[in-house]
């Protein structure tokens, strides 16, 4: 099972957008919304100011990305996916029969799929780590977000080209 600890896959394509972003904010989106915030307190009484209030709700929003790319870059594995062996691990394409249903995802960071139709699980998430370290073939239990026990079964795991 992964934690917050352990390394997140990304492509260098991914790294290098997720850096690119981070500097953006860093350097260019602080500073514009700095100035929207000063702006909108110079208008007067700001329990009314609706521009203070949106500015803030912004400022919010961009910090939290900031702080979410600052801990996704800092524990960054960066490089290509690792060739599948049939053993389900980050940055692999896996298919699997769930309640007679198959699906087929991204095993991830969703920032990996940007750009892509293709839907990702975390590693974090109920289903992810259930089946990380799994082999094709093997059959595991997980327990649903709605507290129900689900079996699943790992079809087949494949190389991601991001």
């Amino acid at each position: 099972m992964t934690s917050s600890n352990e390394a997140t896959w990304l492509t260098q394509e991914a790294h290098d957008r997720l850096r690119d972003e981070l500097i953006y904010l860093l350097e260019t989106a602080r500073k514009d919304i700095a100035r929207k915030i000063q702006e909108a307190r110079e208008e007067g009484d700001l329990k009314e100011n609706g521009g203070y209030h949106a500015a803030k709700e912004e400022q919010g929003k961009i910090e939290a990305r900031i702080a979410r790319l600052e801990s996704l870059l800092a524990s960054a594995e960066v490089g290509e996916a690792p060739e599948a062996d049939g053993e389900v691990r980050q940055g692999m394409i896996v298919k699997i029969s769930l309640r007679g249903n198959e699906m087929e995802f991204l095993l991830g960071s969703a920032e990996i799929a940007e750009g892509t139709d293709i839907e990702v699980y975390s590693p974090d998430s109920p289903l992810g780590s259930a089946i990380l370290g799994a082999k094709v073939g093997d059959k595991t239990t997980f327990f649903a977000p709605n507290g129900r026990e689900m079996e699943v079964e790992i079809l087949s795991v494949r190389h991601f080209e991001g």
